[in-house]
């Protein structure tokens, strides 16, 4: 018998295929125009094709999805048996996504309740597993909600940049703010806070600011139990070695996720990128 609730969110979730499968979720593609091309996350364009274009200073930028890619989610979803959605999105802060969400649940044959989570990459996806989760223990749509609202007032996103550049030209973060990073020659340490992309620490060197990410990370996942995500854009071995440290270092660590973000992340963060995103249970 289909699940009387069901979960959409956005491409940006990262979200492993499997994982996906097996709880029922959908993901609605944000697009990548690259060049005078418009290409959908996930589908057509890779994350390591935006590092490449990146690299050699082509024009990268991203959109959200139209209202009309929403509402044939939901309908799909109803059609499918569903008698409400959850759809959880990255922080409308940085994002139009939510904002299309909220347009197209007016029109939904069935109730939408749309959470802008404040979250993006795993920290997004932990929300979408708790409100499945929910949902296919016999949870109501209120309570798929409130699992997943908190799940994300428990998780906190940082990352380290190699450049404050890619984000400074995506309005991610304040002109000021990067070229205060640029002029001191220091390494970006950043968090999301109140779904905004801030600067948390400035690090001098690249092998420094990465070790004071793992400490952060340790610092913050303590001893109770917490599942976590390690991120990359063009990295894997910074990635492989962080999650080696944080398996030995994390006590209460249940589930480890390593990936490499999507397009649309990649596209405003830029090669070298190294995420962990910390979610207690």
């Amino acid at each position: 018998m289909p699940r009387h609730v069901a979960v959409v969110t956005d491409s940006t979730a990262y979200l492993p295929q499997q994982a996906m499968r097996r709880h029922g979720i959908a993901a609605v593609p944000l697009t990548v125009v690259l060049g005078d091309e418009a290409l959908e996350e996930g589908t057509e364009i890779s994350a390591r094709s935006v590092a490449q274009a990146l690299q050699k200073r082509r024009p990268v930028t991203t959109s959200r999805p139209g209202p009309e890619v929403f509402a044939a989610a939901y309908r799909a979803a109803a059609e499918s048996g569903a008698d409400g959605i959850i759809s959880l999105h990255l922080s409308a802060e940085i994002s139009g996504t939510y904002d299309a969400a909220v347009l197209a649940a007016r029109e939904a044959p069935v109730p939408v309740r749309v959470v802008d989570t404040g979250m993006v990459a795993m920290a997004l996806g932990f929300c979408a597993l708790a409100a499945a989760e929910t949902a296919e223990a016999g949870g109501t749509l209120d309570e798929a909600v409130a699992a997943a609202e908190k799940r994300a007032q428990g998780t906190t996103a940082f990352f380290y940049v190699d450049t404050l550049d890619y984000l400074r030209r995506g309005g991610r973060i304040g002109t000021a703010q990067a070229l205060l990073g640029s002029a001191l020659a220091v390494k970006p340490l950043l968090q999301l806070d109140g779904g905004r992309i801030q600067l948390r620490e400035k690090v001098r060197t690249a092998s420094k600011a990465i070790a004071r990410l793992e400490e952060i990370a340790v610092e913050r996942a303590g001893a109770a139990p917490v599942d976590i995500a390690v991120h990359h854009l063009a990295a894997p071995d910074r990635a492989t070695l962080l999650a080696d440290r944080l398996r030995e270092r994390v006590p209460g660590l249940v589930d480890l996720h390593v990936s490499e973000v999507g397009a649309v992340i990649g596209a405003h963060t830029g090669p070298g990128l190294l995420g962990v995103v910390i979610a207690p249970r």
